[in-house]
């Protein structure tokens, strides 16, 4: 059964003791594996562009690397709370090897197709969904819950400085040295992490009951936990309406930008550094994003971070200047951290272990299962309209976010609810004849 975990305001004096070397594993292996996945990010869709310039097409890309939330990510939930989280995501990442092997040899070869692309991001994307669950999971069993805010703040950092920081524009500088190059480094980067992540001491498989149950029990298990708290179903439709407009953007900003008949005219290196600007944002919001958080309180903050990420999808509707784009990628990144910090470690702390990968499973059905919607329709409405129509709508569609009001009073009071409920739960482990799991 789960260890009970204190709300912020009950432990704060923990909040400032070491993160602990098992965490400082943890970044390691994400920092590999995040800067893999920035040079893949980069790599997939200017082949798509070299391979076609229809936006439909090439936003098909990031619809088939998203596809996999959408329909797999219950299931890598219900995996994530029955396996070992670690043995799960050095699979899962030994899987994308694999992937990225065979898509760089078809290059080598001169054989990659459009087609070929899209199954190789579908199968990237289901690895992807079962290590992100997994981790997501595992991050509470390390790090105590009064130090989630600063450890996820933490392993953001690192995440964003090697995904979209370094990520980019090595990505960017390796596609023209060569394609086979630009996805043979990444296959040894997730190898690498891999190798890392296995080096973490202990077993990190939930404790369940002795009772057998389905997957599909699990799921709805999961599920039903997730639409009885109100503000885990709120922040999870919420963050799913922001990636779909910032999917909606992102998809066909490739072609906005790169190229000499584009709007702004850069090349791909160039583009590369542009959207390090978003990186650079994120970076900042990371590592401020629990001072702002105490400085604004997190009802503040979530509202911020929501005119921020709109900014930044929108401001393409309004100029072609590099500079004015990069300036709303970076307030734009600085919010959408924000956001990630906040609602992440309040979710950490809501769920019990036995059911986080569940739970975070579900909420990220809602929340990533809009991204691949996003690109079709940022594609769709870009063959019809226009691209800057595309920017426009998916700015103003994430500012009526802001209707929606969450106060703090409401989340600290969800958040002591599950703190004595864990108590109570833990507390009777061990009359129950079970083992409680083991302190973060």
């Amino acid at each position: 059964m789960p260890t009970a975990r204190p709300s912020p305001a009950a432990a704060a004096p923990a909040a400032t003791a070491p993160l602990g070397p098992a965490f400082r594993r943890l970044v390691t292996s994400s920092a590999a594996s995040n800067l893999a996945d920035g040079l893949v990010k980069v790599g997939l869709p200017l082949l798509a562009a070299r391979l076609t310039r229809s936006p439909a097409l090439v936003a098909g890309v990031a619809v088939a690397a998203g596809l996999p939330w959408l329909v797999a990510a219950l299931h890598a939930g219900a995996l994530a709370d029955r396996l070992d989280r670690r043995v799960a995501m050095v699979g899962a990442n030994l899987v994308r090897v694999a992937l990225l092997v065979v898509l760089a040899a078809t290059v080598a070869g001169e054989l990659a197709t459009i087609w070929l692309l899209y199954a190789i991001a579908f199968g990237l994307g289901l690895a992807e969904t079962l290590f992100d669950t997994s981790a997501q999971s595992l991050l509470p069993r390390l790090v105590a819950g009064a130090r989630l805010s600063r450890a996820n703040g933490r392993l953001y950092a690192v995440e964003l400085t090697t995904n979209q920081f370094v990520g980019p524009p090595l990505g960017s500088a390796l596609v023209a040295t060569g394609l086979t190059l630009a996805f043979v480094t990444p296959a040894g980067l997730f190898l690498l992490a891999a190798a890392v992540l296995a080096t973490l001491p202990g077993h990190h498989r939930p404790e369940r009951g002795t009772a057998r149950t389905t997957v599909a029990a699990d799921i709805g298990e999961g599920l039903r936990f997730l639409w009885r708290h109100r503000l885990l179903r709120t922040t999870a439709w919420m963050v799913g309406v922001m990636n779909l407009c910032l999917t909606m953007g992102m998809s066909v900003l490739v072609l906005y930008v790169v190229g000499p008949t584009s709007a702004v005219g850069l090349s791909e290196a160039l583009y590369g550094v542009l959207l390090t600007s978003f990186a650079v944002g994120s970076l900042v919001g990371s590592l401020t994003a629990e001072r702002i958080e105490a400085w604004l309180g997190r009802s503040r903050s979530l509202r911020l971070a929501i005119a921020t990420s709109a900014l930044a999808v929108g401001v393409p509707a309004l100029t072609a200047s590099p500079w004015l784009l990069g300036a709303g990628f970076v307030v734009g990144g600085v919010g959408v951290m924000l956001w990630n910090v906040i609602v992440v470690s309040f979710r950490q702390r809501m769920t019990p272990d036995h059911l986080l990968g569940r739970v975070n499973a579900g909420f990220r059905l809602l929340a990533w299962g809009t991204m691949p919607l996003g690109a079709l329709l940022g594609g769709l409405l870009g063959e019809v309209a226009g691209l800057r129509v595309v920017f426009a709508v998916a700015g103003t569609a994430g500012l009526l976010l802001l209707l929606v009001r969450i106060t703090d009073a409401e989340l600290a009071a969800a958040e002591s609810a599950a703190a004595e409920s864990a108590a109570a739960e833990s507390a009777a482990a061990p009359a129950a004849g079970r083992t409680p799991d083991p302190a973060g």
